[in-house]
């Protein structure tokens, strides 16, 4: 039976120090950690290496829950694969321990909290993107498609895919593009 610590911060300048301290302190042997947005577990190579090479009988250790997961469905999923394979899930700073019935409860309790502040968070966000557009201030993200160099081209003669090849753009936006341009057409006549 080993312990192994699962360590994550969401962006590149957060440090991961406490973290790991707090599982070698716990015991852990090998802990593996990543700088990735926890909103999703795609992308979470750690996380996935450690979920391949846990063994029945193994821990998993994390500080807090939401550094594994901030939806209820990744947490279940997770709390699942490790339960296949007879692999326990504990949290220093939580009392979870998914080998008694108290810790499997107290962890489905974190995870709706955990998804719950994600969503107020993302309504938040919603919100002042909204008052900020009606303001005149947020204008969303800049066009990566230059129009008029896609219309240049095209009465050129070059078709849609030199023109995505020629100005490094997919091809589905070369034909946004012209689309737009034959419906206002449309419009006008």
């Amino acid at each position: 039976m080993t312990i192994y610590g699962y360590a994550r911060v969401s962006t590149a300048d957060q440090d991961l120090t406490v973290q790991q301290d707090a599982l070698k302190a716990a015991g852990c042997e090998t802990i593996r950690a990543e700088k990735v947005r926890g909103t999703s577990t795609k992308g979470r190579t750690e996380l996935a290496i450690l979920r391949d090479f846990l063994r029945k009988g193994d821990t998993l250790v994390v500080t807090r829950i939401d550094r594994l997961a901030r939806s209820i469905g990744d947490l279940q999923d997770i709390v699942r694969c490790l339960k296949e394979k007879g692999i326990a899930l504990r949290a220093t700073e939580q009392p979870i321990d998914t080998s008694t019935a108290a810790g499997k409860a107290f962890l489905d309790m974190l995870g709706v909290f955990a998804e719950f502040e994600t969503n107020l968070r993302r309504e938040r966000q919603l919100e002042g993107i909204a008052k900020a557009k009606a303001r005149g201030v947020y204008k969303g993200r800049k066009p990566s498609v230059d129009v008029a160099k896609v219309r240049e081209l095209q009465a050129q003669g070059v078709g849609p895919t030199a023109i995505a090849e020629k100005l490094q753009i997919g091809r589905a936006s070369v034909y946004r593009v012209l689309n737009a341009q034959a419906s206002r057409a449309k419009l006008k006549s």
